[in-house]
């Protein structure tokens, strides 16, 4: 015999019949049936939900208005874009803000997959003879988009709740360095266009070459694929001095550790209060601080190398959280 039970807490064959009590029906197996209840049909079936699931996974850009125009033109149910909202909640997927990455092809995703197989059981022994270098450039103010204020209501050009910047971030500084687990190279000040002739003259042989000779024998150059790395005058310089080169995947800055170097440089001088106020004093600051990050800071960073392969792998030669 089946009970009907409502809100209320009424039970029995004759429970209360309320038109705003949402009754169940309890059958003898225990299996519990939902009865009709009040209030709005919903106007998608579970198909038609899962189609909205596939359509916002499958284009993940895609706007909620986006998806009720394709469920319109291919079930012809008319939803607003509140509830296409509603039903993509229900499955645990929220509107957040987008990771910036490299373009990746799938030449780009070939290459990544090759050179992760390649890198992936290299031991710490192995990547301690490595050499990881690369550019980087600092503004003179930086604008992450993430700065927040204390304000009221009709405060938003209140005085202090406006943050002032100069055009183009007030100028900048390139720089490049060069890390491993043993040593890490001088932080060098990259002034104007970095070309090849440069890049050989001014930072190959004065700071990478001594630095891969106080590695050892076995010691490996890293560089990526910038232009100036690749020319014909650095290729034959690399070849007369008998520098051991890594290759590089292209469009890969998730790979290099140095990356992170960068970051926590940018931390380290953005805590400097007050800020630089000229160039001269951010370049005096980026060497001061390239010298006091830990040791262990660095042996981790080229450490996290084998996970990175394993992300790069798992991810089909896709983006990585590195």
């Amino acid at each position: 015999m089946a009970t009907r039970r409502c809100c209320c807490q009424a039970s029995g064959p004759e429970a209360c019949s309320g038109s705003l009590c949402h009754h169940q029906t309890f059958h003898a197996t225990g299996r519990v049936q939902e009865r009709q209840r009040s209030g709005r049909p919903r106007v998608t079936t579970q198909r038609e939900d899962r189609f909205i699931q596939r359509q916002a996974m499958q284009q993940r850009m895609a706007t909620a208005n986006n998806i009720r125009q394709r469920l319109q033109a291919t079930t012809n149910t008319v939803v607003s874009g509140q509830t296409i909202r509603n039903r993509l909640h229900n499955f645990g997927l929220r509107v957040r803000r987008s990771v910036r990455g490299t373009t990746l092809t799938a030449n780009h995703r070939a290459a990544r997959r090759a050179w992760c197989t390649q890198h992936v059981r290299w031991q710490r022994q192995q990547w301690a003879q490595v050499l990881l270098t690369d550019e980087s450039r600092f503004c003179l103010e930086p604008a992450d988009g993430r700065i927040r204020v204390w304000r009221r209501r009709g405060e938003r050009f209140a005085e202090g709740a406006v943050l002032e910047r100069q055009r183009f971030g007030g100028g900048s500084v390139m720089v490049w360095g060069g890390i491993s687990t043993r040593l890490r190279t001088p932080l060098y000040h990259v002034v104007g266009n970095l070309t090849g002739v440069r890049y050989q003259n001014e930072i190959l042989q004065p700071l990478v070459v001594p630095a891969l000779q106080a590695i050892g024998p076995r010691a490996i150059l890293q560089d990526d694929n910038a232009p100036p790395h690749r020319s014909a005058a650095v290729n034959t310089f690399i070849q007369q001095a008998r520098v051991n080169r890594m290759l590089w995947p292209a469009n890969s800055p998730d790979l290099n550790p140095i990356e992170h170097m960068w970051d926590e440089l940018c931390r380290r001088v953005q805590q400097h209060h007050p800020p630089p106020a000229k160039l001269g004093q951010l370049l005096q600051w980026l060497q001061q601080e390239w010298n006091r990050v830990p040791r262990a800071f660095v042996c981790n960073l080229i450490h996290s190398m084998r996970q990175r392969c394993v992300e790069c792998l798992a991810h089909n030669g896709g983006h990585t959280r590195y």
